[in-house]
């Protein structure tokens, strides 16, 4: 039935590109694209109807079908079509409990004293963790919280100047400026000193990326490779199942994980962009790496086919005494039977006794996330919410503020970020409990990319996100109820427009 649509969809564009090109305006020609335009909208409502979606997916869907019909129609062969799971990402399954088993071997009676300190809800809270994120829970990895780009990418040129074996990396948005130069030329020279260099990247996160830069570092030795490349984006379903992932690995001992993509713009350097540019990475060391490791792994192998599972990429490491705190790596994406990084978000927050601090430039929360922080705020745990006060995407800027009246209604407070675009994506949990990755507080993150973030369970870089996220509230306004009630009637319908499509972006 899919297939037909994409054929019905080929039929409908060529029709039009004929009627505008050869300005074909009778009335017969019309009527029949008329025809052709409702019959095709009743049977993609016939199938999304049948495919049990969430409700408020399926009644969004059905709306902009029928008020757009054309526009929506469009919408609908570009991001509508569901080719979740086996099918289209059957190869992902490589990785089986066997390889994971490896990983959970290097949990020694040390692992369960420490779980034994926890809270009793914490200790849930990581049975949860364990069971959907697939991977081990580290109290021998030592991290250290990146604060914007200026340092995180000072912290990864020196990683990558004292690689010996290879270097992995995996990101959403590359460009070809300064800090993208700066990459490849380390890289280039890396890759000519032997080391093993694959670099994957989103093909549509970074869609204007030249052929020459990674002809440039493929001349070098490296192996670079897009994934998902969309060669009609119109007509083909991957487009919608996008890498949102930003991942470092060098030689299996020390990772990065976090906001930022390769670009200026994370500088504060992008010619027409934000002046300051506020973000979050995480560097890693130690065995939490290694799950790191296998993520990249195997988005590589579902990509390449090549499978490189060996010692060299998963070196042994000396297990430390020292508490450092537990440390957990979890993927998420459209190949999952369980949306990982959303129950384990939501887990967070019901978990909760004293305090639920969030950062997240894109606030588009599903009934769950929704229901969850509102009854926290009502509970009279103190709920804080940072975004940014001026969009880099105006509809899920507006959508997000759509959910503002009913959060502030329930006593969240809502700061917004002055000072210059919040790009951190950042969850703190009664002080003790953290999340930092690339998964945004929205549903595109929940439901269709390929995101990681880190947990943080009493680190020390959970205490350095405390700090810095009071430092941040210091650069940003709170706003009341009042004070959002006296929006314009416009900004309340473009927010409420925006709303309607939120379940779509």
């Amino acid at each position: 039935m899919k297939k037909n649509l994409q054929l019905l969809a080929v039929v409908i564009i060529v029709l039009l590109l004929v009627i505008f090109v050869r300005g074909y305006w009778d009335r017969w020609v019309l009527e029949m694209l008329n025809i052709i335009i409702s019959l095709t909208v009743l049977l993609i409502g016939v199938v999304i109807f049948f495919e049990n979606r969430d409700p408020s997916k399926t009644i969004s869907w059905l709306i902009v079908l029928a008020s757009f019909p054309i526009v929506g129609f469009i919408f609908y062969i570009v991001f509508g079509q569901s080719y979740r799971k086996r099918r289209l990402f059957r190869k992902r399954t490589f990785f089986d409990d066997h390889v994971m088993q490896q990983l959970y071997e290097t949990e020694g009676e040390n692992h369960h004293a420490h779980l034994a300190l926890l809270g009793e809800h914490q200790q849930t809270f990581l049975k949860l963790s364990k069971r959907l994120g697939k991977s081990p829970i580290s109290f021998t990895t030592e991290t250290k919280v990146l604060t914007n780009g200026k340092v995180t990418y000072e912290a990864i040129y020196r990683a990558i100047k004292e690689a010996r074996h290879h270097i992995h990396l995996e990101y959403y948005i590359v460009r070809d400026d300064t800090v993208g130069t700066k990459f490849k030329d380390l890289l280039i020279e890396k890759a000519r000193e032997g080391v093993e260099v694959r670099f994957l990247y989103d093909a549509v996160g970074s869609w204007l990326l030249s052929k020459g830069y990674r002809k440039e570092l493929e001349a070098a030795g490296a192996q670079v490779v897009s994934f998902f490349p969309v060669k009609l984006p119109f007509l083909n379903h991957k487009v919608n199942y996008r890498n949102h992932r930003k991942i470092v690995v060098i030689d299996g001992n020390v990772g990065f994980i976090g906001g930022l993509n390769i670009g200026d713009e994370y500088l504060g350097q992008k010619k027409n962009g934000f002046p300051f540019w506020r973000d979050t990475h995480l560097m890693v060391k130690g065995e939490a790496v290694h799950s790191l490791q296998l993520i990249f792994l195997q988005d590589w192998y579902y990509m390449t086919g090549e499978s490189i599972m060996s010692p060299a990429y998963m070196p042994a490491r000396p297990v430390k005494e020292a508490n450092l705190g537990g440390v957990q790596m979890v993927a998420s994406g459209p190949d999952e039977e369980w949306e990982s990084i959303k129950h384990l978000f939501f887990s967070m927050i019901v978990s909760a006794k004293k305090s639920i601090w969030i950062a997240s430039p894109y606030f588009i929360p599903d009934a769950d996330i929704l229901t969850a922080l509102r009854i926290a705020a009502l509970s009279g745990i103190d709920v804080k919410i940072l975004v940014p006060v001026r969009p880099d995407k105006r509809i899920v800027f507006y959508a997000s503020r759509s959910y503002f009246p009913e959060l502030l209604e329930a006593g969240v407070k809502i700061h917004e970020y002055e000072r210059g675009f919040m790009h951190s994506k950042i969850i703190i949990v009664d002080g003790e409990l953290a999340s930092i990755g690339t998964a945004n507080m929205d549903m595109r993150s929940f439901h269709l990319n390929f995101e990681v973030n880190a947990f943080l369970f009493r680190t020390s870089s959970t205490n350095e996100l405390v700090t810095d996220f009071r430092e941040d509230l210091l650069h940003s306004r709170e706003i009341t109820l009042d004070q959002f009630k006296r929006r314009s009637l416009l900004s309340r319908t473009i927010e409420s427009t925006s709303r309607l499509l939120s379940p779509l972006l």
